[in-house]
């Protein structure tokens, strides 16, 4: 018994510092940039030894992954609680786009996915992340938007790319103060244009 709660404490020690380290580079990468930013800050302002970074991650560049995913997680989850089969196509993927513009409003979140995550993961890995986490969900809309009659004709794939980069340009021009009704109302106007008659 006691052994059992030893380790239990243990791993929530590990997921403190785990947390602690994730919310540290966040925070250093979202006010200084990725290249800016030294694990030694990282570890300091986490208040954890240098050999905790490196048990938990193999180097900077793998904690900017593990925070890439974390933050990609979130806007998923964002989408699907704002989204159900029972919505029409349209209404279904404007309200997807705009869970993904509010999530993406989190003060650094662009920043980290849009701009720093590319830069330092690549583009083939940052989209190798989108489709395990909010890419999976556009694509999955896509997919159930075929399976009742629209998007004849249409890759689906290509198209689930295509979306993904205007919903990102929109959300890059909203978190810097662009107006936000406006980039709502004109994709509105795309996917109206995409569903036909949904």
């Amino acid at each position: 018994m006691q052994e059992a709660k030893s380790r239990r404490s243990q791993a929530e020690r590990r997921a403190e510092t785990r947390k602690a380290l994730l919310e540290a580079a966040r925070s250093l990468i979202v006010e200084k940039g990725y290249a800016e930013t030294a694990t030694p800050e990282i570890v300091k302002k986490a208040d954890v030894t240098r050999g905790a970074l490196y048990h938990h991650f193999s180097d900077k560049a793998d904690l900017m992954r593990a925070l890439v995913r974390d933050e990609a997680l979130a806007i998923a989850e964002t989408i699907n609680q704002e989204t159900d089969e029972s919505q029409t196509p349209l209404d279904a993927f404007m309200n997807g786009a705009k869970a993904y513009f509010s999530a993406m409003a989190a003060p650094g979140r662009a920043k980290i996915l849009l701009l720093e995550g590319p830069a330092v993961l690549g583009l083939m890995e940052m989209a190798e992340i989108d489709r395990e986490t909010g890419g999976a969900t556009l694509l999955q809309g896509l997919k159930h938007s075929a399976a009742h009659g629209y998007l004849a004709d249409i890759p689906l794939e290509p198209l689930a790319d295509l979306l993904s980069a205007t919903f990102d340009r929109a959300a890059l021009a909203i978190s810097n103060g662009e107006d936000r009704h406006a980039y709502e109302t004109a994709t509105r106007m795309l996917l109206k244009g995409i569903l036909k008659d949904a």
